[in-house]
């Protein structure tokens, strides 16, 4: 397997000089994070053995979100807060995509234009569901935003899981339906319509070639169990896999990608500062959340999710219990479990001993 930090050290310099000023500080700080992740340059931590006392050293991870190795435990804490919501009612899968012509507008405001990007795909989807006959009520969704293509190119969209539900607060009535969600092309026009509102109304000009027909995309998903563990494999992990990345030499990178509708996976081999360039461009602004939940699935409804949950006998618990536990650091000597005893140590000379016991991808973040 090819390390992303490898990478890092080969073509950091090609990078600096191709991109030079247009490198935003956000990205300059995930390069150095993914450059000494997991390194001999990472701050050390000491791990203990509670049965035989033996200690050992093991370095950092950088903890940064775009990390393909890091914040495993992070990411299956958001899929087990997100499965103990389930409500009865099926799950659908919206995907609200923002046009090209509108791209490099989003990419100059970033911080401004993805925060309405997953307002306006949210309020979206509440407008449809207070006037559909069947539901009348409050919706509820988990939104995550993402900038990225499997082509690893700008293309900045939002995901929705959404109960085909509603809470009526006057009545205090549940409603739910089934088989069929909402109309794709209504959603994309009043989707088109609120996004674009939003734009004029941070003064933006629009650029020419802005089409009348967006794409959203609503599916089936059941009990949304299996959208919610794809959203989540890329939510804190990075935007590509270092498995999947299969080759780096003659100054090129050659990585690999499921194609959506062909199933197979294809492969795309760019310079090494253009294959840089692509992974840091979607490094999000500091402090942006790109995960939200709204509506009765917001963190402030746990009260109501639980009185739905016993009223129809739902047991999350069930759902949770198959994800798999945090990997355990063990003790070479024995086998025991390790725990950490001391955090932030600086980094040892090349000759010391450092022996993670973990594989890169399984060692504990701190």
């Amino acid at each position: 397997m090819i390390l992303l930090s490898a990478i890092i050290a080969t073509f950091e310099a090609d990078y600096r000089a191709a991109y030079g000023e247009t490198i935003l500080p956000g990205q300059l700080k995930a390069l150095q994070a993914l450059k000494s992740c997991r390194t001999s340059a990472s701050p050390l931590m000491r791990a203990q053995c509670g049965d035989c006392g033996h200690t050992q050293l093991v370095p950092h991870s950088c903890g940064h979100r775009a990390c393909p190795h890091c914040q495993h435990h992070e990411s299956q804490q958001w899929l087990e807060r997100q499965l103990a919501k389930q409500v009865p009612a099926t799950y659908f899968l919206l995907t609200l995509t923002v046009p090209a012509a509108l791209r490099a507008l989003v990419w100059a405001n970033q911080q401004t234009l993805y925060d309405h990007l997953i307002r306006a795909s949210w309020e979206t989807v509440r407008t449809f569901v207070r006037n559909d006959t069947q539901l009348q009520g409050e919706a509820g969704a988990i939104a995550v935003l993402h900038t990225h293509s499997r082509r690893l190119d700008f293309h900045p969209h939002v995901h929705l899981v959404v109960p085909a539900a509603a809470i009526d607060p006057d009545k205090k009535r549940w409603r739910a339906k089934r088989g069929y969600l909402f109309n794709h092309k209504a959603l994309a026009k009043v989707f088109r319509a609120k996004l674009l509102a939003a734009i004029a109304a941070e003064g933006l000009a629009l650029p020419a070639g802005v089409p009348g027909a967006w794409v959203v995309d609503c599916k089936n998903v059941g009990r949304g169990e299996k959208a919610l563990l794809y959203l989540g494999r890329y939510l804190y992990r990075g935007v590509i896999r270092e498995k999947d990345i299969l080759a780096c030499e003659n100054g090129q990178v050659t990585f690999r990608y499921r194609h959506a509708k062909r199933k197979r996976f294809e492969y795309r081999t760019l310079p090494g500062a253009r294959f840089l360039a692509l992974v840091l461009r979607h490094v999000l602004p500091k402090g942006f959340r790109r995960a939200r939940n709204f509506g009765f699935l917001h963190p402030n409804s746990k009260r109501a999710i639980a009185v739905l949950q016993w009223l129809f006998g739902l047991d999350p618990k069930r759902l949770i219990a198959h994800l798999k536990p945090r990997p355990r650091l063990a003790c070479p000597c024995c086998g025991a479990d390790m725990v950490i005893v001391q955090t932030g140590l600086p980094p040892q000379p090349p000759r010391a001993s450092v022996i993670p016991n973990l594989a890169a991808s399984e060692t504990p973040v701190m």
